[in-house]
């Protein structure tokens, strides 16, 4: 189970006697520790492919840290006014994909965008944060050490804002159109009607990109925008897994793009249906435990862990009550 994310009333309990206006002021912005900025223009072979094809792409891009390579990205948004399971929901998808392979992007702010950053670290993956001021500050406070975090484990913080810029309304909604265009899907977790996150959702259908929306409760606030995308077309999901098949569709509409051939994909189901999981658990009379699974390949826990969540998100394999076997065709 992935570790549940800090709230905001936990973190603030550790300065009380801070005066409010200067709290207040923190909340907004703080000085990013001393890191290299280092900028990449839309001519380069570094930039983003995906950004590349969206109408009016950032001429140049501002970056603290370095974009995956390969970057098979994917975009996780939705309000900062999250419930508990709205970021429990959103880490435990970042932490499945990440884990699977996929680069998480999203806007560094309290609430999904967090959860979802946090979760594809603690995945071990790579997240990508795209924040609406320079790089020299920060947006919030409450996030400078996650966004110390993204950059120390091989991931990166992008602006299209050069330094000095503050983080003013308009730039995120012009922020919204790079994280969903950085990526070949969206999801949205929890957004109000009045919410960035469908924002984002509308520029990743103009970009023609899948947009995916995770349900809730009919009546609660947080979920009527969400609703509203499932009822002019967005896809329903509830899990890494129900995403999966749709993001096999995606990367093949974009392969020339992205550049990933089909002999190395094809190379690559081969060797995961060889792996020594794969073959332990195909090979066994009965349903297999993690460390069933551990004894008899001779891998660590943590290793046979990864495997099996790629093998369930590609569907090779099924789980049950804390059992794995080889999926029903």
């Amino acid at each position: 189970m992935v570790e549940r994310c800090p709230d905001k009333t936990e973190v603030e309990g550790s300065i009380p006697s801070m005066p409010t206006k200067i709290r207040q002021f923190l909340d907004i912005v703080i000085v990013m520790p001393i890191s290299p900025i280092h900028h990449i223009s839309y001519s380069e072979e570094e930039y983003p492919k995906l950004l590349r094809e969206i109408p009016s792409p950032p001429a140049t891009l501002f970056v603290k840290g370095s974009f995956p390579s390969p970057c098979i990205c994917v975009a996780i948004v939705g309000t900062r006014k999250a419930t508990q399971d709205g970021k429990l929901i959103a880490k435990q998808i970042a932490y499945d994909l990440a884990k699977a392979g996929i680069t998480i992007v999203s806007g560094l702010a309290i609430g999904i965008d967090g959860a979802a950053h946090e979760g594809a670290l603690q995945g071990g993956g790579n997240t990508i944060a795209v924040l609406a001021n320079g790089l020299d500050t920060v947006y919030p406070l409450l996030h400078e050490h996650l966004a110390e975090s993204i950059v120390a484990q091989s991931g990166a913080i992008c602006s299209e804002y050069p330094e000095g810029i503050a983080p003013l309304r308009h730039q995120f909604l012009e922020r919204n159109r790079i994280i969903s265009g950085m990526s070949i899907a969206t999801i949205v977790v929890e957004a109000p009607m009045r919410s960035g996150s469908l924002a984002t959702a509308r520029f990743a259908l103009e970009q023609g990109r899948e947009v995916f929306v995770v349900p809730g409760p009919v009546r609660h606030r947080n979920y009527q925008g969400s609703h509203m995308l499932i009822r002019e077309g967005a896809r329903l999901v509830t899990s890494a897994k129900d995403i999966a098949h749709d993001l096999e569709e995606a990367l093949k509409a974009y392969e020339g793009v992205l550049a990933v051939p089909e002999k190395e994909r094809e190379r690559g189901h081969e060797e995961k249906e060889t792996s020594p999981v794969f073959r332990a658990i195909k090979e066994a009379s009965s349903p297999l435990t993690v460390d069933n699974i551990s004894e008899m390949t001779h891998l660590e826990t943590q290793r046979v862990n990864q495997e099996l969540s790629l093998l369930i998100l590609e569907g090779k394999i099924e789980e049950l009550h804390g059992t794995f076997s080889i999926a029903k065709s």
